[in-house]
């Protein structure tokens, strides 16, 4: 039985380039163990949030946050989405006023 060899990613000098790519190929025929997994955030931030916190646990999200390659912003923010995700909320917009301002939470405890 003959080993399936993958492909190497070619690179591209455009996103032009790189979108024809995508398009056209069987990326299944590549090598991606090279890739990193990319979250993207495609609703607008609103709405501003101000916090103190203790100057130590400050410092461990920003500690924690320069580890997984983000700022720390996009970490808490994360933390918070995986919070709600994670079933420990139940976040709703409301759908009578259509607004994204209007949230209801529930607790599922």
């Amino acid at each position: 039985m003959k080993k399936h060899v993958l492909k190497t990613m070619p690179s591209f000098k455009s996103d032009e380039e790189a979108e024809q790519f995508v398009e056209s190929a069987d990326l299944s025929e590549y090598d991606l163990s090279g890739f990193t997994p990319m979250k993207f955030e495609f609703r607008p931030k609103t709405s501003a949030l101000n916090m103190r916190l203790p100057q130590n646990l400050l410092a461990a999200v920003k500690m924690r946050a320069k580890a997984e390659g983000m700022s720390y912003t996009q970490y808490i923010r994360l933390i918070l989405e995986q919070a709600i995700t994670n079933g420990r909320m139940d976040v709703r917009a409301n759908e009578e006023t259509q607004s994204i301002h209007t949230i209801e939470l529930r607790s599922t405890e």
